[in-house]
């Protein structure tokens, strides 16, 4: 049986979707006229990483990095 993962607290979430809003808006070289766009799907993006035990407390940066590219 799969470890259970416990979630982030609001405030590691909120600095989770910070940091993929961050390698989203990096994907596209940073072109102005799109964070808002960045910060919508990496909040999709990392909720559901977070609804799947993908990822939580204890996750490092380049997980989330890692997952952005399948995303």
């Amino acid at each position: 049986m799969a470890e259970k993962i416990d979630p982030p607290s609001v405030e590691q979430r909120q600095a989770m979707i910070a940091l993929a809003a961050y390698y989203l808006a990096e994907q596209r070289d940073f072109a102005p006229g799109a964070a808002e766009v960045d910060w919508l799907q990496a909040e999709q993006v990392i909720d559901a990483l977070i609804a799947k035990q993908q990822i939580g407390r204890t996750t490092p940066p380049e997980h989330i990095r890692n997952a952005l590219k399948f995303a």
